[in-house]
């Protein structure tokens, strides 16, 4: 990530070393939210770059804080209707071999389906799912309240139900 180099370069050195170790993940986090490559870069990009203001004042355990941000600059860009690019159909695969095949399948269909979800249900699914974070932990990060994410919950596992490769892939799990 190009941008995130720029930054360092003016930051302290745990800044760098929490970027370096602790990126992969949170770029998977906002690959899940925006479900494109680029946007999950930038989101990442800008969530780091706003925290890096406040890099000092963090305590030890700085990850919840950027999380934070980035789940709320989704939802800004969310809520401002954040369009002017176009999802690509091309997901980032690391090769596999092997069983590890089958999890790499798992991983498409499951991304697949989140992309069919409008941005809120995505967010809250995946909050709620990939996070494990609580509803009103959700509601909170989502500035909404625990009821709206309970119903938005509900409505987006009613929707990815109805998604008939992530029926399959339930079938063939359960089996």
């Amino acid at each position: 990530m190009e941008g995130v180099e720029h930054v360092e370069r003016g930051s302290a050195p745990p800044f760098a070393e929490f970027v370096g170790a602790r990126s992969a993940a949170l770029l998977r986090s906002a690959w899940l939210l925006t479900g494109d490559e680029q946007r999950s870069e930038d989101l990442l990009q800008t969530a780091l770059a706003k925290v890096w203001t406040r890099w000092d004042s963090l305590g030890a355990d700085p990850e919840p804080y950027v999380r934070r941000v980035m789940y709320t600059t989704f939802v800004s860009w969310w809520r401002r209707k954040w369009r002017d690019e176009v999802p690509s159909d091309v997901v980032p695969e690391v090769p596999v071999a092997g069983d590890a095949a089958d999890a790499a399948t798992t991983r498409e269909v499951v991304r697949e389906a989140l992309r069919q979800l409008p941005r809120r249900q995505r967010a809250v699914v995946v909050l709620r799912f990939f996070e494990d974070l609580s509803e009103l932990q959700t509601a909170e990060l989502l500035g909404i309240s625990p009821g709206t994410v309970k119903s938005t919950t509900s409505r987006a596992l009613t929707k990815l139900r109805d998604v008939p490769a992530l029926a399959d892939l339930v079938e063939v799990t359960a089996a």
